[in-house]
């Protein structure tokens, strides 16, 4: 099965977050994807959890090369589409860059943001969910 991770799911797995052991049951044997936009968005939450001092900043380099290690299929996404179901749903362009992905390969959407999980809902994407 193919799915489609958000950057929120690669981060609580390599942070060791509570949510870690179901989101590894969930993709187990899946082959994960993500727009290309990916490895900006880590980078770029990584360095906001250093600055906010919850991370050191070998610990976000130590997080950085964990999350190197999961595979990942990163995915071209057409930047005009996900501008407009930004603007139409007033969301993020990195969160739309993640729907549309999702929209252009057909698969189910995996993220721990609620936002997003509700804007997927009204796209008729579906998505894979804690019970």
């Amino acid at each position: 099965m193919r799915c489609l991770a958000d950057t929120n799911a690669f981060l609580a797995v390599a942070m060791d977050e509570p949510e870690k052991p179901w989101l590894v049951e969930v993709t187990q044997g899946a082959d994960l994807a993500a727009p290309t936009a990916l490895p900006y968005e880590i980078g770029n939450a990584l360095s906001a959890l250093v600055k906010r001092g919850r991370l050191r900043p070998t610990q976000a380099v130590e997080i950085w090369d964990v999350i190197g290690n999961v595979p990942v299929e990163l995915i071209e996404v057409d930047i005009r589409l996900a501008l407009e179901l930004s603007v139409r749903f007033g969301i993020y362009a990195y969160d739309a860059y993640f729907l549309q992905c999702a929209l252009q390969l057909r698969c189910p959407l995996l993220t721990l943001d609620r936002a997003m999980r509700r804007v997927a809902r009204q796209l008729n994407i579906s998505l894979l969910e804690k019970p």
